[in-house]
């Protein structure tokens, strides 16, 4: 547990700071604008987009850890649905961050696959780490969707901008969506990634052409 917390607290470098995953655009749009506008966009992204797909991809990389053929696979699949540039700059960008961040907990099975398969999504990357170290599987996907809730709610009270308050108060909201979501990909097969929150995939897309920008998606 103390590893995971380590792994998932903000201040562990992967770079989680300079990613907004659409948020950015979303706010200079308007669809973002408060905490509840905020509550609504994250939920959508949780439970149809992004966090549901990267429960889904740490909880087979964890049962997979020692397995470098199908992690490699996951890894190609991993990367093949992200649907814009940035979303794979963003999942690759902290996945290998992660990666040399975690050298201190010697992380053999991780920096193997990375030799082979090059650049690694960090969901991915969290689940091998976890699953090569017996961290439990379901501990490991709650931290990791908690911590993606976090890092957005983060960018949303500079970009709004929100209080610290307000932020929290969103976070404490998504409490049984984020349960609800670990629980649920507990017996989600790879036929089951996907989703259907359409304008965060939008804002994602939009994001690289935006005027002026803070974050890097």
């Amino acid at each position: 547990m103390l590893r995971l917390l380590a792994w998932m607290s903000p201040a562990f470098p992967t770079g989680g700071y300079a990613w907004s995953h659409g948020v950015e655009w979303a706010v200079d749009s308007g669809g973002i604008k408060d905490g509840a506008t905020l509550r609504v966009w994250l939920e959508d992204v949780l439970r149809h987009g992004g966090g549901r797909n990267d429960a889904i991809v740490l909880r087979h990389a964890h049962r997979a850890a020692a397995d470098e053929d199908t992690l490699a696979d996951l890894t190609e699949l991993a990367l093949a649905t992200q649907p814009s540039r940035e979303r794979r700059a963003e999942t690759v960008g902290q996945g290998n961050a992660f990666l040399h961040a975690a050298a201190a907990w010697q992380p053999t099975a991780l920096r193997s696959l990375a030799a082979r398969a090059g650049d690694l999504p960090y969901p991915v990357a969290v689940g091998v780490l976890a699953g090569s170290q017996g961290i439990p599987e379901d501990s490991a996907t709650l931290a990791l969707v908690q911590a993606f809730a976090a890092n957005l709610i983060s960018a949303a009270v500079r970009l709004v901008p929100l209080g610290q308050s307000a932020g929290l108060a969103v976070l404490a909201g998504l409490e049984a969506t984020i349960t609800e979501i670990a629980a649920e990909t507990r017996a989600a097969t790879l036929d089951d990634l996907g989703g259907c929150a359409f304008r965060s995939d939008i804002a994602a897309m939009r994001h690289e052409t935006q005027y002026t920008r803070i974050f890097r998606s």
